[in-house]
Formats: C-alpha cells, sequence, structure tokens
C-alpha cells in the first residue's frame, strides 16, 4: 500500500515539474512562434500550389526546415533569461547536479514537443501537397533542427541574455545560408537536403553523404548539448 502511495506521490510530482517546466521554458510567446512556423509553412505551401511547382519529397523537406528551426528558437535562445526573468537560477543552481537534473530534462522536453509539432507539420503537408513517409521527414527534419537549437543553448550559455544570443544565432544562420552555395552537396551542409538527389550522382556516393552528415550534424549536437551544461555548471556567470 505504501508502495503505491509513494509511486503516486512520484507521479504526481513528475506531472507537476513538468507542467512547470514547460511553462517556464515557452512562457507565454512561443504560442505565436508556433503560429508563425505554421503561417510561414501555409504560406509557402500555397505559393507552390499557385505557381504549379513540381512537388515531392525534397520540396516538402525545404518547406518544413526554416519553420522547425523557428519552433526551437524560442525555448533554445529565451529558456535561461526566462529562468533569470521568473528569479529561478538562484534556486535551480542551489540543486545538486543542475546541468542533468533541470536542463538536461528541459532539453529533452523542448526536442520532444517539437518533434510532435513538426510530425503534425509533416502529416500536414503529406495531406495538402504531397504523399510523404511521414515518420521518414519528421526524423531526417530533426537534424538540422536539433543541430541549430542545440548550438543556440550553448551560446545562451555563453552570452546569457536572449536578446544578444537571437542576434548571433541570426548571424549565424545567414552565415550558413550563404556558405551553402559552396557547400551545398557536401557533408558539411547544415541544411542538406536528402530527399533531393544531384543529377549525374551515383546513389551510392550520395547515401554516403547523407550518412557522414548525419552524423556531424548528431556529433555536433551532442558537442552543444554537453558544453552548455558544463556552462550551466560555472554558477558565479549567472547569478
Amino acid at each position: 500500500m505504501e508502495k503505491k502511495i509513494n509511486l503516486k506521490n512520484r507521479t504526481f510530482i513528475f506531472q507537476k515539474m513538468i507542467r512547470y517546466n514547460l511553462k517556464i521554458i515557452f512562457a507565454n510567446k512561443f504560442i505565436w512562434f508556433l503560429l508563425a512556423a505554421l503561417g510561414i509553412f501555409l504560406f509557402f505551401a500555397i505559393q507552390s500550389v499557385l505557381d504549379q511547382q513540381d512537388i515531392a519529397e525534397g520540396t516538402i523537406y525545404n518547406l518544413l526546415t526554416f519553420p522547425g528551426i523557428l519552433l526551437i528558437f524560442y525555448p533554445s535562445v529565451f529558456g535561461i533569461q526566462n529562468d533569470d526573468d521568473a528569479r529561478m537560477l538562484e534556486i535551480l543552481f542551489g540543486i545538486p547536479n543542475y546541468r542533468y537534473k533541470i536542463w538536461l530534462v528541459r532539453l529533452i522536453m523542448i526536442y520532444a514537443l517539437v518533434f510532435v509539432v513538426v510530425f503534425a507539420f509533416a502529416w500536414l503537408a503529406s495531406i495538402l501537397l504531397y504523399d510523404i513517409g511521414i515518420i521518414e521527414m519528421s526524423y531526417q527534419l530533426m537534424y538540422p533542427i536539433l543541430f541549430m537549437g542545440s548550438m543556440a543553448f550553448m551560446f545562451s550559455t555563453l552570452i546569457k541574455n536572449g536578446n544578444g544570443t537571437a542576434v548571433v544565432m541570426i548571424l549565424v544562420g545567414v552565415a550558413l545560408i550563404i556558405l551553402e552555395t559552396e557547400i551545398e552537396r557536401t557533408q558539411w551542409n547544415v541544411f542538406l537536403n536528402p530527399f533531393d538527389v544531384p543529377d549525374n550522382m551515383n546513389i551510392v556516393i550520395w547515401t554516403n553523404i547523407i550518412s557522414k552528415n548525419r552524423i556531424f550534424l548528431g556529433a555536433g549536437m551532442v558537442v552543444f548539448v554537453l558544453y552548455g551544461l558544463f556552462n550551466m555548471q560555472k554558477r558565479e556567470r549567472f547569478v
């Protein structure tokens, strides 16, 4: 009987923790980023139909990449500032292993929620535009989305200001877009479209490039997250 009560209490505390953390992470502004992401997707989707473009999986991938990055932008960039504004940093830094017990859980929640929304967008695109593999599309989209989100989290732990981090991430995004023409068909392209097979390229070579690109993005994401969490241990930098 005591075990059941204890389990019930832990479940209740866990649910309260998730609700509170989601409230802190997304505050009241995330809904606007969600609506903006949906609006941008619908705008370009309608434009593609009106322009009678040839729509394929590669087209859907390109349509969903920017809205997906926009979804993860706010919680990654402004998460720490939201803690500061809510006067929670001092309390949170008093918890042992802060980086693992709080922000690692938050990042997992952010990534999970973004995946759900991206999945919903992919499902919508599959109905309105072109029949795609929704799970595969969502999975592939998460590589550039999580890469940029993890980079934003890392910069937020260095800059410690949401607006400053936002400026840096916009500059990084512009730089990556400019460089994309030079590295478009290489493993170093953050926005590499795995569904857009280049003409006159051997499919085996293309598959190998995609695999290396995903390893590059996955490794980069891990490095950014670990470095960011390491910075979160340095209490004197934040409070």
